[in-house]
């Protein structure tokens, strides 16, 4: 299927490894131009030599915390100078850390808010002009299945993913009149070091070991499986191609059918 976004210049953020790198690499397989961004620099830098190689496209790298709100400033400043207008966002972070609500501070709380709810917003605010501009545009955020169903111990997920969702669904109804598209991605058990490092975690609490509990959660999944960032990654190229123009506002559960409600 040509998707219609060949020449197209996407950025994706935390996109060193896991779901972030799954997704530059297949708009990387589509054609776009693509800028990648994360605290890592031999691992951004490894994988736009890797993109620039096998599929021949103008790749960037970034160093950028999406916790600092400069940082995400220059950043944006740097795909414009090396590729031009950004025509795609994907709004991609590692989740903040599990835990339940008596063990966090008011620190750990803005930390979260800055990583997971902030970084969007600054993104996003920053890319608006070119979209706006051009008349065209897609934003899609990587969330998780914890906005339709909250997983226990992870309150600080559960609570700001789910202010993305809102974000997102305020503004997909505010900038629909300029071609901009906002939705997001919900994965599911997606197999990623976030995951390995939570399946850790619930292993020391619960006294089993942490390939027993990926295991318990693959049984979860009605296909008794875990996804790949790859899954993920193919939902994010359609939701931005030319051909997924008339969705808006929405959240796609990618998640092997462990959501079981009727309504999403």
């Amino acid at each position: 299927m040509n998707l219609g976004i060949k020449g197209k210049t996407a950025l994706i953020t935390a996109s060193s490894k896991g779901i972030g790198k799954a997704i530059a690499e297949g708009f990387a397989a589509e054609g776009c131009k693509v800028a990648v961004c994360a605290r890592s620099k031999e691992e951004l830098l490894e994988l736009t030599n890797d993109l620039k190689k096998r599929y021949g496209i103008d790749a960037v790298w970034c160093i950028c915390d999406i916790n600092k709100p400069k940082e995400i400033e220059s950043t944006v400043d740097a795909v414009h100078k090396e590729l031009g207008s950004i025509d795609i966002l994907v709004n991609n972070c590692g989740g903040p850390p599990a835990g339940y609500f008596t063990e966090f501070s008011d620190r750990q709380w803005q930390n979260a808010i800055d990583q997971v709810l902030m970084s969007a917003v600054r993104f996003i605010r920053l890319v608006l002009p070119d979209m706006i501009s051009n008349e065209w545009g897609r934003i899609i955020n990587i969330t998780s299945i914890t906005v339709k169903q909250p997983v226990d111990n992870l309150v600080l997920s559960n609570s700001l993913r789910t202010g993305v969702t809102g974000l997102a669904k305020t503004l997909s109804t505010e900038y629909a009149k300029y071609n901009v598209t906002v939705n997001n991605i919900a994965p599911g058990y997606t197999l990623t070091n976030r995951l390995y490092d939570l399946a850790v975690a619930r292993a020391k609490k619960e006294k089993h070991s942490h390939e027993e509990i990926l295991t318990a959660m693959a049984k979860d999944t009605p296909g008794n499986r875990l996804g790949a960032p790859e899954e993920i990654a193919s939902a994010v190229l359609f939701l931005a191609s030319k051909k997924a123009s008339y969705i808006n506002g929405i959240t796609l559960n990618i998640d092997g059918g462990l959501n079981k409600s009727l309504f999403g």
